[in-house]
């Protein structure tokens, strides 16, 4: 290498495959000094940190915000929908059964409870044997159930084939046992009816799905269901229940139950009474009435013919009605009482009132004629009541202006129902002002009980107000709830509204006791007891109008005892057949039998009057 080379070499680089840091111009252009590169600023070094501090602080609080959004969308917003999912996840909801209140009487005797029963069900699909040997092995458990009936009802469907719905528990325990294969048996709660017919035309019935379907079980629904309890506890992950959260008192039932003001010991003497009288005249249907004129309370209510509520789905559906508050008739004679009451009201009558009676009389060319077709001559109001004259009652009557008499029958709420705690009441039938008032034979028929309808519970309410010194009160058959101790927790109210004076009541009570001493009514005589009463013999009306031939029904009305009055007895027979069939023959006698049972079990005390010794 030549000197010069190294020289250049030397010059402008220390390593001769190496580049210099900063370019240079060539020797040929410039000969000048060498210039240093320019240095960055202090303000430019320290913007850098500080945007990077900006840009990390800014997506902290940006963060922070959007954290705080969400808690409040969290907490706020959707906590109910969020603590509505968590209870569902993390607590259980129980529904245990809650029996509906039993009903007892006034005594304190079962007449409706619920009680634990066995359902048989059989799948025939899945039967490993015949169906003749499952059928032989069953009806050998089933008495009223032979092997030919079972195989009928195995080949209705191939499953779900209900065959018994109440096992006993004995019956229940011996199928167990046998181990047949689509025999199943169910267990369920269902209402029982201990007195069977007894009260049924009272209590009514539940249907399968626990719903009242007649008598108090339907009217008095929302009393005899408890509340419905949900009970919401704690459990774990696995779904077991912590016992810690069961709420207090899980055990602690409401005990309290529906008390009747029926007694069960004069229900079956009225019963009984009314069945053999039924049978004798071989008569529709009856009934008797019972009630304590003092607050309304029904002591004894029957009908017959009635239904065994624990098989209601045996029963013709007529029967499910208490035709004693559903029926209207025409009352008849027993009404005569009433409008003596209305008679001394209205000032146009005293008791020593005489009146003629020549056995018959004209009103708007109708002849209107006593039952025995004679008259009774000079006779007083009692004696009008004693021999039941229609004649004397529409005299007696007429005394009265048309529009008054109608008004003071309005007085008497015919047309409105009585408020009695049973489903189905209807309102009595009275005419209008307008019909009743523009012709004479309206006030007629109306003065001895025709042209008018009511239902025989009402007809009882009338007569209560005899009783009870001129009060119209609530004919009621609920007591109100009681514990097992019989201590009275509530009951309800009941309306009760003033419609004579207690002199006039107390006067027709003691007019109604001669038809017992010397009248129509001496059938239902019991000695030392004062009573009153009045018969009724009416006819029906035909569905197109007028009267039906040969077809009557026939009442009694009785209150005692008649020196301190407070029961009302009334008993009732729909088309008794024979010649011999008035209200004095065929009614009276039950309530005889009836008010001496009555006696008996309340205590009564005989009356000592000089009648009667």
């Amino acid at each position: 290498m030549s000197r010069s080379n190294f020289k250049r070499f030397s010059s402008g680089s220390k390593h001769p495959d190496r580049k210099s840091r900063f370019p240079q111009k060539s020797d040929s252009s410039s000969r000048g000094p060498r210039r240093s590169p320019p240095a960055l600023s202090s303000k430019k070094r320290t913007t850098l940190p500080q945007l990077r501090l900006l840009l990390v602080w800014g997506v902290l609080i940006g963060a922070m915000i959007g954290l705080g959004v969400k808690l409040y969308q969290l907490q706020i917003v959707q906590a109910p929908e969020l603590q509505k999912k968590a209870r569902s996840q993390q607590t259980v909801n129980l529904r245990p059964y809650i029996p509906r209140r039993s009903i007892i009487d006034s005594q304190g005797n079962v007449l409706a409870t619920d009680r634990l029963v066995h359902i048989l069900y059989v799948h025939p699909v899945q039967f490993k044997i015949t169906k003749k040997e499952v059928a032989i092995k069953l009806s050998s458990i089933l008495k009223d159930k032979t092997p030919q009936q079972l195989i009928k009802q195995f080949e209705q469907r191939d499953t779900g084939i209900p065959i018994a719905r109440d096992l006993t528990e004995g019956q229940a325990t011996r199928i167990d046992k046998l181990r047949l294969d689509g025999v199943e048996l169910n267990e369920s709660y269902a209402r029982f009816y201990p007195q069977e017919k007894m009260v049924s035309e009272i209590i009514g019935y539940v249907d399968s799905d626990r719903n009242g379907q007649a008598g108090i079980e339907r009217s008095q629904e929302k009393l005899l269901e408890r509340d419905l309890l949900s009970l919401y506890v704690r459990r774990t992950a696995l779904g077991e229940i912590v016992p810690a959260f069961l709420p207090k008192n899980l055990l602690k039932s409401n005990d309290l139950r529906v008390q009747l003001t029926l007694d069960m010991r004069i229900q079956r003497a009225a019963r009984a009474a009314l069945r053999q009288q039924l049978d004798k005249f071989n008569a529709k249907r009856g009934a008797v009435i019972i009630m304590d004129s003092t607050d309304g309370s029904l002591i004894s209510l029957v009908c017959e013919p009635t239904f065994d509520p624990n098989q209601y789905y045996k029963s013709r559906i007529e029967l499910f009605k208490n035709w004693t508050v559903t029926d209207l008739y025409e009352p008849g004679s027993t009404f005569k009482p009433l409008n003596v009451a209305l008679a001394l009201t209205a000032g146009v009558i005293q008791a020593n009132t005489i009146i003629h009676d020549s056995g018959s009389v004209q009103v708007d060319g109708w002849n209107i004629y006593n039952a025995t077709k004679t008259g009774h001559g000079e006779i007083n109001i009692a004696e009008i009541l004693q021999t039941s004259s229609n004649v004397a009652m529409v005299h007696m009557m007429r005394r009265l202006g048309r529009n008054d008499y109608y008004q003071r029958l309005q007085q008497l709420q015919i047309n409105r129902k009585t408020g009695i705690d049973l489903p189905g009441e209807v309102g009595g039938y009275l005419k209008s002002e307008e019909i009743f008032t523009k012709r004479g034979i309206e006030v007629a028929t109306a003065s001895f009980g025709q042209g008018l309808s009511l239902t025989p519970i009402k007809l009882v309410q009338l007569h209560g107000a005899l009783a009870n010194g001129g009060k119209l009160v609530t004919p009621h058959l609920v007591r109100g709830l009681v514990d097992v101790d019989g201590h009275l927790h509530w009951k309800p109210k009941h309306k009760v509204t003033q419609i004579m004076s207690s002199n006039v009541s107390q006067q027709v009570v003691e007019m109604m006791e001669t038809v017992v001493t010397d009248g129509s009514g001496k059938a239902s005589q019991i000695l030392g007891y004062r009573i009153g009463g009045k018969t009724g013999t009416a006819q029906k009306a035909g569905p197109g109008g007028g009267y039906l031939p040969n077809v009557k029904i026939t009442s009694f009305v009785a209150i005692l005892p008649v020196d301190n009055p407070r029961y009302v007895v009334m008993t009732v027979i729909d088309e008794p057949k024979g010649s011999n069939t008035y209200g004095s023959t065929v009614a009276a006698p039950i309530a005889k039998k009836v008010i001496e049972a009555l006696i008996s079990l309340k205590g009564i005390p005989p009356s000592y009057s000089s009648q009667y010794n």
